[in-house]
């Protein structure tokens, strides 16, 4: 459904200049170029809108589409939006290069210099080229999360820049009429959505439910799980593997917001949320004290058991990718095939209450433990060494969580396994 909208979306978007232009006006080679520039540019406009809209946290469109394919939409509109809005650059300069008789890069000076709100239009092309280079993995792993976090948040400053050359420059745009008027009130609806999602909603949730740090408990060297408590905590609609994207109000904190699993089940008195030490910041995590308040947004994700298709499951979890699997456990059925990938056992978080888990609720847990390299865990997370484990592999529902490489790896696995791809779940975190 969501898809088919988008479709229609894009095709009114772009409509207005097929009845707009008249038959034998693409006369020679600059109209012609001019003609498409301003095509893709009503597509990157429309896509822009739908990219923001993404980004709004509206639950709605969670719960229509599901987390993972939410994230997959994310990353693919936003490749094609970065494409599109350069070649709309490119073309418009090369189109009215060709009408003036200059090179593109003179047009560029004479339309920044001459032309009002053009400046802005070239400074939203760079803030989105910047940010998608950003979005790179290899890039993306290199820089301090926060940083990237917040260069990635620049595309609402993207959204409000390309507006002045919008509308006082786009030939279908600039006239006073019924297509003005349904590309100002799209605007306005994703603003009004986005201010929903992002300021509205999360405020209302932490009134409501007022979270504060109640302890801070070590499962490790290098892991805590953290136990927040509140206000009416029996009435948060929670499931067992989604995640919130909490801030807490401490000393050298309080200006990070990060994404974390719930590691247990709701229970009516706490949450629960398990963090391993891999830098700065959930290294102060250790230090929390009793009594922090944490401001929350969430809960999110759809990587629970209401997606399941089939009545038994196999679950593989990665390091610190046990903690919503963990949680999931308590409200799977009984019978569930737990395959718990670990370097050392060292890297082995709640194996406690896994343990106790797999007795309550009949769950067969294996401990896959050694390095990528080792013959045992490369036999393991096979094709072969998987349906050996799980013989009715293509009969169950796959959750898959973990680092991406891990994810990425066990994915391509369970697939050559025989399992279909919609019984295949991945845990994803949104932006």
């Amino acid at each position: 459904m969501l898809v088919l909208f988008f479709w229609a979306g894009l095709v009114l978007a772009v409509l207005p200049w097929w009845l707009d232009t008249p038959a034998g006006s693409l006369s020679d080679t600059g109209a012609v170029t001019l003609a498409a520039g301003r095509i893709v540019g009503l597509v990157a406009g429309y896509v822009m809108l739908v990219q923001v809209l993404l980004m709004s946290r509206l639950r709605l469109l969670d719960r229509l589409a599901g987390e993972e394919l939410m994230t997959r939409w994310h990353r693919d509109i936003g490749g094609a939006l970065i494409v599109a809005v350069l070649a709309h650059m490119a073309l418009i300069l090369v189109g009215y290069g060709a009408l003036d008789g200059f090179n593109p890069l003179v047009e560029a000076r004479v339309l920044i210099t001459d032309v009002p709100d053009m400046l802005t239009a070239f400074l939203s092309a760079a803030i989105l080229t910047a940010v998608g280079l950003f979005s790179i993995r290899a890039v993306r792993n290199a820089m301090p999360y926060e940083l990237w976090r917040w260069l990635h948040m620049s595309t609402y400053l993207v959204l409000y820049l390309s507006f002045g050359h919008q509308f006082s420059l786009g030939n279908q745009l600039f006239k006073p009429g019924l297509v003005r008027t349904g590309w100002l009130a799209a605007y306005v609806g994703v603003v009004v959505v986005l201010a929903y999602g992002r300021v509205i909603a999360p405020l209302f949730f932490n009134l409501r439910y007022g979270l504060r740090v109640a302890d801070v408990v070590p499962e490790g060297p290098d892991t805590v799980s953290i136990y927040l408590t509140g206000r009416r905590l029996d009435r948060l609609k929670l499931l067992g593997g989604q995640w919130f994207r909490f801030r807490f109000m401490a000393r050298g904190l309080w200006w990070q917001s990060h994404p974390f699993s719930v590691s247990a089940a709701k229970n009516g008195r706490w949450l629960r949320l398990t963090v391993k030490v891999v830098g700065a910041y959930t290294r102060e995590l250790r230090e929390l004290s009793s009594g922090a308040r944490v401001w929350a947004i969430g809960p999110r994700g759809s990587f629970t058991a209401a997606q399941r298709t089939a009545h038994r499951s196999l679950l593989i979890a990665g390091g610190i990718g046990i903690t919503p699997i963990r949680a999931m456990l308590e409200e799977l059925p009984p019978g569930a095939t737990l395959i718990y990938r670990a370097s050392t056992p060292a890297d082995v978080v709640l194996q406690r209450e896994i343990d106790w888990l797999a007795r309550a609720r009949d769950v067969d847990v294996w401990y896959v433990i050694g390095s990528r390299k080792d013959p045992g865990p490369r036999q393991v997370m096979s094709p072969t060494g998987l349906r050996r484990l799980v013989p009715d592999l293509a009969a169950r529902d796959v959750w898959l969580c973990g680092p991406p490489g891990f994810v990425e790896s066990a994915h391509k696995v369970v697939r050559r396994s025989g399992v279909p791809r919609k019984k295949i779940h991945l845990a994803a975190f949104e932006l």
